[in-house]
């Protein structure tokens, strides 16, 4: 993956729009730091990228809110699984005593 300057994109937009399409992708980085992906797309896939992407801008956060939150040691998934099966049998003992 090609990685090029905010400033690169900027003097020399014709041969990245070329390569672009050769490479499918390419980073722009700020300072040295990356903040943009390009990606070459047609007008046929462009929804369809665009939901892609916040599918998985969505799951990346999610898994880093689980991640703090396991660490400040809230439950784990086996414990709340654990705790549903209590509840469940729980529930069920009820029902059967009525």
């Amino acid at each position: 993956m090609d990685f090029l300057s905010v400033r690169e994109l900027r003097a020399s937009s014709r041969n990245i729009w070329f390569k672009l399409a050769q490479e499918g992708k390419m980073v722009i980085t700020n300072n040295g730091k990356p903040t943009a992906l390009l990606l070459d797309i047609s007008n046929e896939d462009l929804e369809e990228t665009l939901l892609t992407l916040q599918q998985v801008k969505a799951m990346r956060l999610f898994n880093r809110m689980r991640a703090e939150a396991q660490g400040r040691g809230f439950l784990s998934e086996k414990e709340i699984e654990a705790e549903i099966q209590a509840t469940r049998t729980e529930t069920k003992s009820q029902r059967k005593a009525l």
